[in-house]
């Protein structure tokens, strides 16, 4: 999916679940620690950030059940796909996403991953989850837009 958009961004990949299954109260973007294998796959887009999301352990924010694929040149040196990696946030936005997460109980999903000047950036957002009503409405309106586009279209 590696696509430029207009801002100067490379997207890497994009997690379509998330937005279905959460509702979004902040979206923050942070770097993310990779190493050298790491990075290249990245590169090839051999991304899967669909079913992570970000905890705090020992005062730090860290992403968790992010799959990067295996490179496959880096023989000795290479990374385990699904290790947790540390996201790189200001103090203070640290202390402000752990204090969302303790209180209101709430969670943080990773939305986005892109290139950025050429670092590796990771959207993740503060999110609530959906309840199975919420879905279907959500279901709902995007097939009445669909059909209503589509008669839309006929009439003219």
């Amino acid at each position: 999916m590696n696509n430029k958009t207009s801002n100067g961004l490379k997207m890497i990949c994009f997690n379509r679940k998330a937005s279905f299954n959460y509702f979004f109260e902040d979206i923050i973007e942070a770097g993310i620690v990779l190493r050298g294998s790491e990075i290249k796959s990245v590169r090839e887009g051999k991304v899967n950030i669909a079913d992570s999301y970000a905890v705090e352990k020992k005062g730090e924010i860290v992403l968790i059940n992010s799959h990067i694929a295996q490179y496959k040149q880096a023989s000795v040196y290479s990374h385990n796909p699904t290790d947790d990696r540390k996201l790189l946030l200001k103090k203070k936005e640290i202390n402000k996403l752990i204090g969302k997460l303790q209180k209101e109980g709430l969670t943080i999903v990773p939305t986005k991953m892109y290139f950025k000047k050429g670092k590796a950036k990771i959207e993740i957002a503060v999110a609530k989850g959906k309840k199975q009503f919420d879905k279907r409405m959500v279901k709902k309106n995007r097939d009445w837009n669909r059909d209503k586009a589509r008669y839309i279209r006929k009439s003219s």
